[in-house]
């Protein structure tokens, strides 16, 4: 696992540059009031209500540890298909966060998008991805707790179309381009993408292809670009000058991000950003492979990295849970997947 420091934290890039403003630019008055505003707009509870069927209780933020599940969902105006819910979009990202109070330490876990999991939601198993397209993110979050047998506190939903506004609200963001990359844009027109290999400004859609591309390295790989990408934001949001931008970056999220954090939930979470070396910040990774099961393609994660994150997550946050059954994912997967029907 690799370890670092950032100033600010955590995958969902838009959401995470309104906790960001209301957090540490919450001192301006205009920039506190226009973040609390779409905040508000935002605010989308779950199914299940304020707490997860995990929790004797509902957490606060400012008291207790928590976890975020970000979704980036792969609904743009052309994947919608004039739908507003997104429901039957994918999540093409997902990225669980745990918040430890007393260290104020956060490990961040990219979860792969064609991991095969049990889903509640329908009751087999199958891509972690399709649980969005099944139930919206109210079954999103069962896969995820069911999976990693922690709870999922607050999500924070955003598309593509918030990716690409707030980056370029921010005038683009330096990023090492690790290979030539041809893409398609976020319309799906093949090819509009080009990129060469080295450190540069992307925009956002450039930045879009950088973080959803599948076909140049591996799954794990493709997590790590996106922690990457997370970091040049966050670097180029924390200039000086991009100040100014914040008012447009706060517009950007608008329409394009749900969340069932209030905004006094989010500025709860200032004392992990305003440390003075910064945050203590940790990613994690799921192992496996990718393997044929009935013809599809899926990504095999090894049982003993899965319980061995599950225990590292169930520690961050101060809870003990006895392993979920459903949410086996070993290497003799056949037999114990059948027995588990």
């Amino acid at each position: 696992m690799k370890r670092s420091k950032l100033k600010i934290f955590l995958w969902s890039l838009a959401a995470l540059l309104l906790i960001f403003v209301g957090a540490t630019v919450g001192y301006a008055a205009y920039l506190t009031d226009k973040a609390r505003e779409v905040a508000k707009e935002s605010h989308d509870t779950l199914e299940r209500g304020g707490k997860s069927d995990m929790r004797t209780e509902a957490v606060q933020p400012e008291f207790d540890n928590t976890s975020i599940l970000f979704l980036g969902v792969d609904d743009s105006n052309t994947r919608s298909n004039g739908n507003p819910s997104g429901h039957t979009s994918r999540s093409d990202a997902l990225v669980l966060a745990t918040f430890n109070d007393e260290e104020k330490s956060v490990k961040l876990l990219s979860i792969p998008r064609d991991s095969y999991v049990y889903i509640p939601e329908v009751g087999y198993r199958d891509k972690i991805t399709h649980a969005h397209a099944f139930g919206g993110t109210d079954a999103t979050v069962k896969t995820v707790e069911n999976f990693l047998d922690v709870p999922v506190d607050y999500y924070v939903r955003l598309n593509f179309n918030s990716f690409i506004e707030v980056i370029n609200a921010l005038g683009g963001v330096k990023f090492n381009v690790p290979f030539d990359l041809t893409e398609q844009n976020s319309e799906d027109t093949e090819g509009a993408i080009h990129l060469g290999e080295g450190f540069q400004t992307v925009t956002g859609e450039e930045a879009l292809a950088l973080v959803r591309s599948r076909q140049y390295d591996s799954d794990l790989a493709r997590g790590e670009r996106q922690m990457k990408m997370i970091e040049a934001i966050i670097d180029k949001a924390s200039q000086v000058g991009s100040i100014t931008n914040y008012s447009k970056v706060i517009e950007s999220i608008g329409n394009n991000l749900k969340t069932n954090l209030t905004f006094s939930e989010m500025t709860a979470y200032k004392d992990y950003v305003l440390q003075q070396n910064g945050l203590d910040f940790e990613e994690m990774q799921l192992n496996g492979q990718g393997t044929y099961i009935d013809g599809v393609w899926y990504y095999k994660v090894n049982q003993t990295s899965l319980l061995n994150v599950q225990n590292s997550l169930q520690a961050h946050l101060g809870i003990n849970h006895s392993s979920n059954n459903n949410s086996f994912a070993g290497d003799n997967q056949e037999d114990s997947y059948d027995s588990l029907q």
